[in-house]
Order: C-alpha cells, then sequence, then structure tokens
C-alpha cells in the first residue's frame, strides 16, 4: 500500500475509539476545519484530528509519532505564522475544546484549549472577573498564554502568563502531567512565553481579578496630518500612566471603508468609572479629534472594538519588534513609513506596557522581555491574493525602516513565518539556554516544531 492508503486505514481502524473527528480530504467539514484566520496560509493537513478532551488528544499524539506525521496544534488558529495547521502532517485541532469553569469565590477558572478570548470573557464577565486577554476576541487562549500574553489589563495584573495558576499537558510521548508551582516547576516555568514547544496543553488554570464589567475605554482619532502632534502626546502621555491604565497608539485607516488615514490613541482604564473618567479627560481634551468613542464600556465589549478590521481569512503579513523610546526621529521615520501604505486594513500599532507587567524579573517567567516601553507592530492585512507582493514588501520596507530605533527582544507571538528559525533567540533572549534544557527533558525528539522552535539543547 501507498503511505496515503496507510494513513486512510489507520485512521479507519483509530474512528473506533477515538472521541472526536477524524477528517481527511473530501469529507464533510475538512475545508473548514483546516482553515485558519490568515488567509495567507493555505496547507492541507492530511489528517485532522478534532478533538473532545484529553484523551483525544493522547491519541492523536501517538498516532501521529506512530505513522511519521508531522504534528501541529491549533488552538484559535489565530497565530499570524501559520504554525497551527500543516501541509500533509497531523492537525491536532482543539477548537471543540470550549469548556469553561468558572470558580467566583475562589476567582479562578480552568479552560480548555479552544476557548478564545470572547467565549472566556463572557463566562468570567457574569461575575464581574478577568484576567489579561487578547485585543481581538477571537485570539486563541492557547496561543495568547502561551506567547507572554499582552492586553488591556497587563498594567494592572500583567501579562496573561502572570495570572496563570496551572495547565494540564499532553507530553510527546503521550504523558498527561500537571504544570504549576508545586508540580513540573520547570515545565510551568517554560509554559509561562516559551510557546507550544513542550506539549499539547489541553487547559489552562487563571487566576482572576476584579475588572468590569463596565470600565473605561475606546478609542480617539485625528486627522493623519497631526500625527506627528498626537504621537508625541501619546509619549508623553505613557510617561507616568496609572496601572489601572494601558494606552496604545496607531497609525491606521477609517474604519467606514474609506481608507482616510487617522492616527489612534486607544485606551482602557480597569478601575471605578469615575477615576477612568478623570484619567481619560486629558485625552478627550487634547487636539480637536475627529471621532471620539472614549468613555464608559463594557469590558467584554472592549475585547471585540477591533474585530471588524480583522476578519477570517484576510491575508495577514506582520512584522514587529520593541522599541525602549518614541524618539522625535522614531515619530517622523514611522509617519512617513504608513504615508506610503496602500491597503485601509494596514495599521502600524504602538503598544504601551508597563506597571505589573514589568514588575517581575526577566528570569521569573521565559518571557523576557519586562522592560518598560512599546511593542511596534507593522501590520500587513489585505484581501486580494494579486496585492501579495506589494503588500509584504510595504511591511518588510517599515521593518527595515524602523530598526535603527528597535530593541534586541521581540514578541514571540507576532513573528511571521518567514521569520521562525532566526526568530528564538530575540523572541527567548537570556532565557533561550534554560528553555533549549527543559525542551530536551519534556521532546528530546522534537515533536512539537511546528512553533516558533526551540531545539533541543
Amino acid at each position: 500500500m501507498t503511505n496515503a492508503q496507510n494513513i486512510a486505514a489507520a485512521v479507519a481502524e483509530l474512528k473506533g475509539s477515538f472521541g472526536g473527528e477524524l477528517l481527511r480530504a473530501g469529507d464533510t467539514g475538512y475545508d473548514a476545519a483546516r482553515k485558519i484566520h490568515n488567509g495567507l496560509i493555505d496547507k492541507h493537513p492530511a489528517v485532522i484530528a478534532r478533538c473532545t478532551g484529553t484523551a483525544c488528544i493522547v491519541d492523536a499524539v501517538k498516532f501521529g509519532r506512530q505513522h511519521g506525521l508531522e504534528i501541529a496544534v491549533r488552538g484559535g488558529g489565530h497565530n499570524v505564522a501559520g504554525r497551527s495547521t500543516v501541509e500533509g502532517g497531523l492537525m491536532i485541532d482543539l477548537a471543540p475544546m470550549k469548556g469553561i469553569y468558572v470558580d467566583a469565590k475562589a476567582r479562578t477558572v480552568r479552560c480548555q484549549g479552544g476557548v478564545n478570548w470572547g467565549e472566556f470573557n463572557r463566562e468570567t464577565q457574569l461575575h464581574g472577573l478577568a484576567t489579561t486577554g487578547g485585543a481581538i476576541s477571537t485570539t486563541g487562549v492557547a496561543g495568547l498564554t502561551l506567547g507572554g500574553g499582552l492586553g488591556w489589563l497587563m498594567g494592572k495584573y500583567g501579562l496573561t502568563i502572570d495570572s496563570l495558576v496551572s495547565a494540564e499537558v499532553v507530553t510527546a510521548d503521550g504523558a498527561v502531567l500537571t504544570a504549576s508551582a508545586a508540580e513540573n516547576l520547570d515545565l510551568f516555568w517554560a509554559l509561562r512565553g516559551g510557546g507550544g514547544n513542550f506539549g499539547v496543553v489541553s487547559s489552562f488554570e487563571f487566576r482572576l481579578h476584579p475588572v468590569g464589567p463596565m470600565i473605561t475605554g475606546g478609542l480617539v482619532a485625528h486627522p493623519f496630518e497631526k500625527a506627528g502632534e498626537v504621537l508625541r502626546y501619546y509619549r508623553g502621555l505613557t510617561a507616568s500612566l496609572p496601572d489601572e491604565m494601558v494606552v496604545f497608539a496607531g497609525l491606521v485607516h477609517a474604519p467606514d471603508g474609506s481608507g482616510v488615514p487617522l492616527v489612534a490613541i486607544l485606551a482602557s482604564h480597569c478601575g471605578s468609572l469615575a477615576e477612568g473618567e478623570a484619567a481619560m479627560k486629558p485625552i478627550k481634551a487634547f487636539g480637536k479629534p475627529v471621532l471620539d468613542a472614549l468613555g464608559p464600556i463594557p469590558y467584554s465589549a472592549l475585547n471585540t472594538m477591533l474585530d471588524a478590521g480583522n476578519p477570517k481569512g484576510a491575508l495577514n503579513y506582520w512584522k514587529a519588534n520593541f522599541v525602549p523610546e518614541l524618539s522625535d526621529a522614531a515619530i517622523n521615520a514611522v509617519i512617513k513609513a504608513f504615508s506610503s501604505c496602500t491597503s485601509p486594513m494596514s495599521a502600524i500599532l504602538f503598544e504601551h506596557f508597563h506597571g505589573a507587567a514589568c514588575r517581575a524579573a526577566i528570569g521569573d517567567t521565559a518571557f523576557p522581555h519586562r522592560a518598560p516601553g512599546y511593542n511596534m507592530l507593522c501590520l500587513g492585512q489585505w484581501m486580494d491574493a494579486g496585492d501579495t507582493t506589494r503588500q509584504t514588501g510595504w511591511v518588510r520596507d517599515t521593518y527595515t525602516t524602523m530598526k535603527p530605533f528597535m530593541a534586541a527582544g521581540r514578541y514571540m507571538n507576532y513573528l511571521n513565518e518567514d521569520e521562525m528559525s532566526e526568530g528564538g533567540a530575540s523572541a527567548y533572549g537570556p532565557n533561550h539556554a534554560r528553555l533549549r534544557a527543559i525542551k530536551r527533558k519534556y521532546d528530546p525528539d522534537n515533536v512539537f516544531h511546528l512553533n516558533q522552535n526551540i531545539i533541543p539543547s
């Protein structure tokens, strides 16, 4: 028999005991399951194992190894590099795993690996509780967490990983382990910023914090010709923020489809509404905004504010890097770069982080980027595949232009597919050597390599 016939026979045999679905090309639901958020990535797994629980994951990992298949793991499917799918291999799809269990009294939540942040917030906000989550509600909890987790609450409550209490992990040999401060501490350390290198995380347990349901947040937008003034104002604003407040800035396009360039300030304040109103007054009073949507807002709504501008299936190519400061030269350079942007869906964003996110030491978690500053994201997004060369070229050119202002570190979750091989050292920084040793312990054969890969030492 051919290899394809062998796989088909093996899948037929496994179906008798597998608790979820096993899909191959031609099966109902295969095409929908194989597609991920980034439309630029179009791959065809030999088998998609749609898991409903931990036992399914164990069976899938063993199946993939037995038949020599490359293994990709899909949580939310949002990773811009597209490493949650694979050509001709096995996709372990956690999307059906949607369990969320809130303990309001203990202020903890356990969720399965297929949950996204919109679903997470829907359950936790019933109790006025939250943890730092993604700025796009369809982002998967798993991917964001394993990469560190920047979000609207990070000034007050740290990154997503800083609220992680434990995780259940299926390792490369099919073992099921708990990683926490009490069990497998080295694995727990590595999961907090080391990506999907160490196994398939079937569930996460987080601490929850009192947030909302109503907070203060939203955005204001100004004409693009005021971009220099607005970004310099943003620089001063972020020099002294309370922990409760997180403020981003962006060179964007009008959401009405006109393509009109704008400069925007996006903000969140998770304290009392009175404190939030006072904190936002200077932003609302600055200049003459053409749009002011900054005020009381449900926390869950804040996390859907950017959804419409980031639709599933759009073609995405990103490059990002940490920028320690916004000098006048950096501001002038980024404005010039954005003036040549031709896609109305593209943007350049500055994500400022401070407060609790920066109080952990570099070695406390695998995520090493704990200095105050900005993450600069050049987000290329378009719909016409014929425009790919031009749009990816703009992203690369912008990144090159901004290189003189960049720090050494990079946010792992924003690495694109072209950067997987060279991005590791910059993503993991001084924690790279320790991560390689832990990788050797839990995945010595590098079974889980379709990620921001750590080579076993």
